[in-house]
Parts: C-alpha cells; structure tokens; sequence
C-alpha cells in the first residue's frame, strides 16, 4: 500500500515541515554531542562567546605577559600574529611587555601595530633584575664559568639568570601587573598550531583552576643539581602549606626523596596570578632565593613554578590545555581526533621529530595524560599527604 499524499497544499506543508524541523532536531542534537567531545573528555561547558570589543569590560582581568628584549620585536610580531589569528582577534586581551631597559620607540610602534587591543610597556626594577645583597657574586661568576666550560645550557649566561629569578618570583609584582587576576604568558618565535575557539581565562576561572600547560618535559638536571635539595628543606619548615590530592606523583615516584625532572614548560602557560601572590607561594620563593641557587647553579623557572603546582595545588587545580596546539622551537604540541579538524590544526600529530608526546622526553606529558586523577600508585603517596610520612 502507498503512503497517502494530502491533497490539501497547506497541510502538504505544514506536514513537510513537521519532518525538516524533526530531521533539524536529530541532526543538531547528534552534532552538538559530537563536536562537544574531545579525545574522549566533554566539553560543553566550553564558554564560547562570539567576541569581546576592544575595551569592552572582560569576565576576567586578564593579560597576555611578555618578557622581551627591544631587538625580539620581529619575532615578536610574528608571535603576536600568530596568537591574534588563532585566538585574540574576537577576544582583544591586552599585552604586557616588560623589559630591563627602556622600550625603544621602534619597539613600541612595531608591536603595537599588531593588535586592537590594549598594550602596556614597562621596565623592570632595578632590585627585581640585580643581584640580591646576600648573593656572593665572585662565587656566582665561578659558577658560570664552570657550568660554561661543561657545556651547560645558558651556564655562562648571567642575563639569563637574572630571568629566571625574575620569572619565577617578581614578575607578577611589577605595578603594571597589579590590575590583572590572570596572566598568559608569550614568547618570541612560538606558534599556536590550532584555533583556540573559546576563552581559556573564563573555563580557568569558572572551574577554580590556578594552573594550566601545554608542554610537559623533563629539566635539564645539571642546572638544578641542589634544587629538590631546597624544595626538602623548605617543605620540613612548612609541612602545614601541602594539602592532600596533590600531584606530587608527578614530579617524584618514591614520595618525595628524589625529583624525576618532570616539569610544565613554562614559556606556555596560564595562571592564577592570586596563586603566585598567596603567602604560600610567596614564602616558597623566598626560600628558594635565599638558597642562591638561581646564580649559584641555573634554576629554571619552570621547574620552580611546576614544582610548586604540583606540590600547593589539587590534582584538579592543574590543566592541561591538551585542545591547544603550541610550539616552543625544538617541541611541539599538537592535539589529535576530533580536537584536530575542529580547530583546524596545521601540525602532524603523529610527527615524531616534534611532537612531544611521541618522544622520550615527552614522558612526563604523557604520563600525566594516562594517570586518572586518582592514579593507582597514588594511594602509597597518600601518606605522604594525610601523615606528612614523606621523605622530605
């Protein structure tokens, strides 16, 4: 028997309709399922506002931070470029450029040009880029010489020492930086490899979420020969400032009495500024700078940052923006599945000169990734975080 065709025109329509609208309701709710997941984690609550205006109020008072030289500015605007094409074109959060010397005019006009949104150029203090008064600087100078003559990375390098220090505990405190709660930070020569389609400061601060990385990798342990050293010693003066949940198995697999490396590459990441400036965090770096091992050895920040994420944060304070596509020269990372057509990636994923979840120094990412929240070898650590029983 034949399907029945009403004769009457309108309710030939109307019932055509009834079938679009249905037809519409399937395919929007299947598409809205499939393209709210991402390598297997949902992602609906992703808030993806269409666009802020220039100098319209933001949900956060948040600012891209980058430390840079007045000859960096081509490769400057290239990352500029860069992270406006794939994200702040509809977002326009404004630019923090700090330097130890005063901004050239050149400098200025060729950054700014790149951008709609706000910038802010400021020089650093004099006290936050010099030498602190209980450092010997005859030992320092001996230390560097060494390290150079042992081909240690940036071990001669006194400039960059200085960096470090700055990147680790004072960069947060430079006034230009007081109007901010979040902070993102750019570098010269990197690339964002992906559209970054929502805000990553709104999903942070929606989520309580103090810390968040692209890039996890193991240090260079000939520069922080003593640094865990320092960590023990300050966490046996402080027990009270670790809280339970941690990711101390992150960076140390036998409850604290060594460190394994692993640390978030800090030339990306996206902070709580409020974590940096807490008393915790505060009374952490002071130790550490007191110790000297920024001049004396070549503590990097990153380590120092990581290391104190991992310790002072719950495992669910830490994120890894793994949908973000990111490369620092010599790793990158590039998302994979749906997270890769959606936001249309130009990186290989499966690149194993580069991506550095297929390399061996890629561990510590992707032991991150593999480990639930709650990892199994974790209920041994938990000890260590409900009876202070660590080998600190």
């Amino acid at each position: 028997m034949g399907m029945m065709v009403p004769r009457s025109p309108l309710l030939r329509y109307m019932l055509a309709a009834v079938a679009l609208l249905s037809l519409y309701g399937l395919v929007h709710v299947n598409y809205e399922r499939a393209t709210s997941l991402f390598n297997g984690r949902h992602l609906e609550l992703y808030e993806r506002p269409v666009s802020y205006q220039p100098g319209d109020p933001k949900p956060v008072k948040a600012c891209f931070t980058i430390l840079s030289r007045n000859h960096d500015w081509r490769s400057l605007r290239e990352s500029m470029k860069q992270i406006e094409d794939r994200f702040n074109h509809r977002f326009n959060y404004p630019y923090v450029f700090l330097n130890d010397k005063p901004f050239t005019e050149e400098f200025i006009n060729m950054t700014r040009s790149m951008t709609q949104a706000e910038v802010y150029y400021g020089e650093i203090p004099k006290e936050h880029w010099s030498y602190p008064e209980w450092i010997d600087q005859e030992k320092a100078k001996r230390s560097r010489e060494e390290m150079d003559k042992n081909k240690v990375m940036y071990g001669g390098s006194e400039s960059y020492r200085h960096m470090c220090r700055f990147e680790s505990g004072l960069f947060f405190k430079h006034p230009l930086m007081q109007q901010f709660d979040y902070y993102w930070r750019l570098e010269p020569g990197i690339e964002y490899l992906c559209d970054i389609n929502y805000d990553p400061f709104l999903y942070m601060k929606q989520r309580n979420i103090r810390y968040g990385w692209t890039i996890g990798i193991f240090e260079l342990m000939n520069t922080i020969p003593t640094l865990w050293d320092s960590v023990k010693k300050f966490v046996k003066q402080h027990p009270e400032t670790i809280p339970e949940h941690n990711s101390l198995w992150w960076v140390s697999r036998d409850n604290g009495t060594t460190y394994n490396g692993c640390h978030f590459w800090s030339n990306f990441e996206i902070a709580d500024l409020s974590f940096y400036r807490s008393e915790q965090y505060t009374k952490f770096f002071d130790f550490l700078d007191r110790e000297g091992g920024f001049f004396y050895e070549r503590w990097g920040d990153a380590p120092v940052h990581s290391i104190a994420a991992a310790l002072f944060l719950q495992k669910e304070e830490v994120h890894w923006f793994d949908d973000i596509g990111y490369l620092h020269p010599g790793w990158q990372h590039c998302p994979s599945g749906d997270a890769w057509l959606q936001n249309r990636c130009t990186c290989d994923p499966s690149d194993k000169d580069k991506t550095i979840t297929n390399a061996d120094w890629g561990k510590c990412s992707r032991e991150w990734a593999l480990l639930p929240d709650t990892p199994p070898n974790y209920r041994k650590a938990l000890a260590f975080s409900k009876q202070r029983s660590i080998a600190f």
